[in-house]
This record gives structure tokens, C-alpha cells and sequence, in this order.
């Protein structure tokens, strides 16, 4: 995409709006589609973001500047963004309750499973035909998977007509925008947030509170309070966003890892992510059917612990770090389908959609803040440790003593890069057991009571 928009090598900065847009589209609209879906039902909510996605494809596709592909992937993410809340929410609605977290560890691993064959896929489609073919080979897969919900999903009962928060929405969007544009920073190695970071953060936090303010006033409300259960929901999100951040930051560093401390290149890394990218979804099933057994706190429970074991192996193993992140990513994948669940057990049947999309924006602002301050921080870190360090020079010296040197300063520069990543890893587990904290307050297992 660089080389056909003609983006400069000392301008990459100009190529981040098409990480921005599609994050931007993804993160934002999805509470307002989720209580959308909850108005007006799931499937016409998933074809017509189907049908969007599917434009924005074509218009990426198609794109000869910058500003139609930012726009195209920012339609894509708006689209793509609302499919996975609105299918939690209609696995709520098509299994029972005892059911719903077997379901939901299906989804869950359907989900990572993805994440781990999209990028193979996608590259060797761009080696075969181009990136733009990436994008045109969305289409016809949109419209199999319109389809496919078409003739599978039964028909939808008329819906208790409501009214939607259309302004709450949009506020919500508008202050997630501003808090993914302020996190989101190009060039980590530079600082912990970019040079307009704080400013759309700020400015963020004043709609937030403008939100907060008119929910508090509105007669029609985003997510309706009654009959909510605050104490396992606020739970289940602070665990949801422990478990993004400690996605990201699992994804980013792993990559950093490899290619700096262990000299591989970007295939390498990926082979190396693959261990942990294996590992979710085997840890999505079998969190789903633990939680529909002993409930969500359980599993949650174990998941987060056994993950902050994982990362405390990792940060001491460094660099030898495979089997601590197939250990990582099975017990991170465990607590997929128990937060899921209990996102949905603790609010009302008709509030499942918007329940699902903020558990999953919880998640996402996680990672985003995850990965903004960890790596920032680790890197501020490595420069720090390497600063009193003296580059060799081969002037004036002999060659044996050059080398002697170099040996040296090579040395000194991979144990920073260890302590670098220790540091990372260390902090990602304790982050597990801030999650693990709060799963405690999310639900066990349901008591059955039986008529006499």
C-alpha cells in the first residue's frame, strides 16, 4: 500500500490513518449498533453491516489516494465492528442460559481463530494478486455469510418498540474516537502517547463527561439501568480490559521480541506468536464449557491466574519464551466465554446487545491502553539502561580489540533487551491478577431449583 500511494520512507506517519480509520470505525459505532441491534433485531442488524462491509471493501479496493482507503477501512471497521457484540447477543438469544457459555466459547475461538489465519491468509493472497485483492475477496465472502444468516437464523419476533439513544450513541462515539486517536501512537519508541495525544485525550474525557451528564438527564438512555446488575457487569468490563491489555501487549511485544533480541525477522515473529495465537482458542472451548458448568467466576478465576503464572515464566525465560505463551494463550482463551457470558447474565434480555458491544469497547480501550503504556514504558525503559553505553568505533584500535569490543557492547545491549521484556511480561501478569481480582465478583454457578 506504501509503495503504490507513493508514501515516503521518512513520512510513514502519513500511512497511519489506515490503522486509525479502521480502529476508529471499529471501536466507536459499536455500542450505538448494539443497542440498534437490540431495537430492531440481530439479523437485519448483521446484513446490513455485511452489506457495509462489503462497500467498504470495494471502495479500499478501488482507492487511488490515501483518503478513499482510509474511508473505505473505516467503513470496514464500522461494520466489522458491530458483528461481534450482535453475535454474542443472538447466541443469548438462541440458547438458554446453561447453554449460552458453550456457545459463547465457540464464538470466542472462532474469533481468535481468525485472528490467527487472517494475516496467512491475507498475505499470501497479497503475494498471489496484490493487496487490493485482499479486499476484493471480501465481497463474495460478505455475501456467503449474508446467506448463510439468512436461511439459518429463524425469523425474528416483532420487538418491544423503543426508542434509541441516537444522541447518547453518538456522544460515546465521539469520545471513544478521540480516546483511540489520542492512544494510538505510530512511533512508541519516541514517547508513551503521540504529539497530539494528550490534547484528544483531554478533549475525549470532557465528552465523556458531557455523555455522562446527558445520560443522566435523558429520559432515553444508551443502556437502561433498570434491572441491571452493576456489581458482576462493572466486574465483568475492568476484567474485559485487563484481558485486552494483556492481549496487545502480548501481541506487539512478541513481535518486538523476536525481532530484536532473538535477530528473526517478521516471519519469525509471527511463527513465534503462533504458540500463543494456537493456544486462545483451544482456551475459548474449554473456558465455555467450564463456565456452563461451575459459572463464570470459576473459570475467570483460574484463566487469569494460571495466565499470571504464564507471564511470570515468561519473564523469567526470556528469551526462550514458546511454551510460556501456547501456556499463556490457553489461559488467557479461558476467560473468552466466562466474561462474555457474564456480560449478558447481568443484564436484562432486551439490553444484550448493547451489554455485549461495551463489554467488547472495555476490551479494545484496554489494549489500546495496554499497549500505549507497557511497551512505551519498556522502551523509555531500554534506553534508559543502554544510554551510558559506548558505541565501538574500529579507529584507532586494532581489529582483535575492535571485535573484543563490539562482543562486548552486543551483550550489554541483549540483557537490557531481557530486562526489557521481563519488565513487559511482569507487569502483563500482574495486570492478570488485577483481572483475577475482579472476577471475583462475577456470577457462579446458577443454583437449580426444582418444584415440589
Amino acid at each position: 500500500m506504501i509503495g503504490e500511494l507513493e508514501i515516503p520512507a521518512n513520512h510513514l506517519e502519513r500511512a497511519t490513518p489506515l490503522v486509525t480509520g479502521y480502529l476508529l470505525g471499529y471501536i466507536a459505532g459499536m455500542p450505538l449498533l448494539g443497542r440498534v441491534s437490540d431495537r430492531f433485531g440481530r439479523r437485519i442488524v448483521i446484513h446490513v453491516c455485511l452489506a457495509a462491509f462489503a462497500i467498504g471493501s470495494i471502495v479500499s479496493a478501488v482507492a487511488l489516494d490515501l483518503a478513499p482507503l482510509v474511508a473505505g477501512r473505516a467503513l470496514q471497521g464500522l461494520a466489522g465492528g458491530a458483528l461481534l457484540p450482535v453475535t454474542m447477543a443472538l447466541a443469548a438469544d438462541l440458547f438458554a442460559a446453561e447453554r449460552r457459555a458453550v456457545v459463547l466459547g465457540w464464538v470466542g475461538a472462532a474469533q481468535e481463530l481468525g485472528a490467527v489465519l487472517g494475516p496467512l491468509a491475507g498475505a499470501g493472497i497479497a503475494a498471489l494478486v496484490g493487496w487490493r485483492g485482499i479486499f476484493w475477496i471480501n465481497v463474495p465472502l460478505a455475501v456467503l455469510a449474508a446467506l448463510a444468516v439468512h436461511f439459518a437464523l429463524p425469523s425474528e419476533a416483532p420487538r418491544r418498540a423503543v426508542r434509541v439513544d441516537f444522541l447518547g450513541g453518538g456522544l460515546l462515539a465521539v469520545a471513544l474516537a478521540l480516546f483511540t486517536v489520542g492512544l494510538y501512537n505510530p512511533e512508541p519508541e519516541d514517547s508513551v502517547l503521540p504529539t497530539w495525544g494528550p490534547l484528544a485525550i483531554a478533549a475525549g474525557l470532557a465528552v465523556l463527561a458531557l455523555f455522562a451528564l446527558q445520560q443522566r438527564r435523558s429520559p432515553v438512555r444508551l443502556l437502561d439501568p433498570d434491572g441491571v446488575r452493576w456489581r458482576p457487569y462493572a466486574a465483568c468490563l475492568t476484567a474485559s480490559a485487563a484481558a485486552g491489555a494483556v492481549l496487545m501487549v502480548t501481541l506487539v511485544d512478541t513481535q518486538l521480541l523476536a525481532q530484536t533480541l532473538l535477530g528473526l525477522d517478521s516471519a519469525g515473529g509471527a511463527l513465534l506468536l503462533m504458540w500463543f495465537l494456537v493456544g486462545l482458542p483451544i482456551g475459548a472451548v474449554a473456558g465455555g464449557v467450564l463456565a456452563s458448568r461451575y459459572g463464570e467466576r470459576a473459570p475467570a478465576l483460574a484463566g487469569f491466574a494460571a495466565a499470571a503464572a504464564a507471564y511470570a515464566w515468561i519473564a523469567d525465560a526470556v528469551p526462550d519464551v514458546g511454551l510460556g505463551l501456547a501456556f499463556a494463550g490457553a489461559a488467557l482463551g479461558l476467560t473468552i466465554a466466562p466474561l462474555s457470558s457474564a456480560s449478558l447474565r447481568a443484564v436484562p434480555e432486551d439490553r444484550h446487545g448493547t451489554a455485549a458491544a461495551l463489554a467488547v469497547v472495555a476490551r479494545m480501550m484496554g489494549m489500546l491502553i495496554g499497549v500505549a503504556a507497557l511497551t512505551s514504558w519498556s522502551l523509555h525503559r531500554f534506553q534508559e539502561s543502554t544510554a551510558d553505553l559506548d558505541t565501538p568505533l574500529p579507529f584507532g584500535i586494532s581489529e582483535t580489540e575492535f571485535l573484543e569490543r563490539q562482543e562486548v557492547y552486543l551483550e550489554a545491549i541483549d540483557r537490557a533487551l531481557a530486562a526489557q521484556y521481563a519488565d513487559v511480561f511482569t507487569a502483563a501478569a500482574f495486570i492478570c491478577l488485577a483481572g483475577a481480582a475482579a472476577s471475583v465478583a462475577l456470577p457462579g454457578r446458577a443454583r437449580v431449583t426444582s418444584a415440589v
